[in-house]
């Protein structure tokens, strides 16, 4: 099946037990609650708005995704609900507190997996703990739980260095969770990893999310990543960076990897290309396919 076949309106059409668990979502405590969010720069040219009056709510242990072309303001999003930058007018609510800052009950893991290379990846796992004031034998022991956790406690006395790409990443995602945030923001943590790696720590990652009470906020430019990730997937636009559209994922949990050659799975992606690209929609419908000939319409011709 591939997604000349898929109608991208079939998105919508949700099994009985996908319809419920979306269902049992809603009804959970919101967790995090973004209000008429706005951010603009100035620069020599004048104003750039990095992010256009953007509303929405997450639910508690709810897995978001993220997406839309460079340039929408995805980072800048996932950045000021870190703390890490000002919005320019609107609210963010954590627990129904204002976020103005930096703060344990968020962890953060970026693409680049900033670990303290002078120290062990147990060290770097204690390091937040340490300085949130946890005695340091049980910052041992936390940091060695987390290890087993993501799978790497044989490898607890390693430096970075000596680590694969896919490893570091997952050092990075134990150091972030020791400190038990409230919620897990992740900005494209797998970009740089090969396609293998990717997998395997999509499935990783997964694990470690349906095993604790955590909320993840997930960017990513992949779409096939954002279907298999996510409960919901909130697609940013390019020409005023508002929210264009909130799409649920009609595939069912748990996620499995066959799960790519589904209708549901496939009809999501397609209904995502051409949200994100509209303009090649509007070009694929001008141009047919005939005896092996591409012929355009009339439209494309002058």
């Amino acid at each position: 099946m591939t997604l000349d076949h898929i109608e991208s309106r079939q998105y919508k059409l949700q099994s009985e037990t996908v319809r419920k668990r979306l269902e049992d979502i809603k009804k959970r405590p919101i967790l995090l609650k973004v209000d008429s969010l706005k951010k603009k720069f100035q620069d020599r040219e004048g104003e750039i708005v990095a992010l256009g009056n953007i509303s929405f709510s997450v639910h508690q242990r709810e897995f978001i995704c993220v997406i839309g072309p460079s340039g929408c303001g995805k980072s800048t999003l996932i950045r000021i609900i870190a703390g890490l930058e000002k919005q320019t007018s609107g609210s963010i609510l954590l627990d129904s507190k204002p976020i103005d800052s930096p703060s344990s009950d968020r962890g953060m893991v970026f693409q680049n997996y900033t670990l303290f290379p002078w120290l062990t990846i147990k060290k770097n796992i204690m390091f937040g703990l340490i300085m949130s004031k946890t005695d340091r034998q049980e910052a041992n022991t936390k940091a060695m739980d987390w290890l087993e956790l993501v799978g790497l406690s044989e490898f607890s006395d390693l430096y970075p260095h000596q680590l694969s790409g896919g490893m570091k990443q997952r050092v990075a995602i134990a150091r972030a969770l020791a400190t038990r945030p409230r919620i897990l923001l992740m900005d494209e943590p797998f970009g740089a990893l090969d396609a293998q790696t990717r997998a395997q720590m999509q499935s990783y990652l997964l694990q470690i999310w349906e095993s604790l009470d955590i909320t993840i906020i997930f960017i990513t430019h992949d779409l096939e990543e954002a279907i298999y990730l996510a409960d919901r997937i909130f697609v940013l636009g390019s020409s005023s960076n508002q929210l264009q559209e909130i799409v649920e994922i009609p595939v069912s949990r748990p996620r499995k990897p066959d799960q790519f050659l589904s209708s549901e799975f496939l009809s999501t992606k397609k209904h995502l290309e051409d949200l994100i690209n509209p303009e090649k929609r509007s070009t694929a419908k001008k141009i047919s396919i005939k005896n092996g000939i591409v012929e355009k319409s009339s439209s494309l011709e002058g």
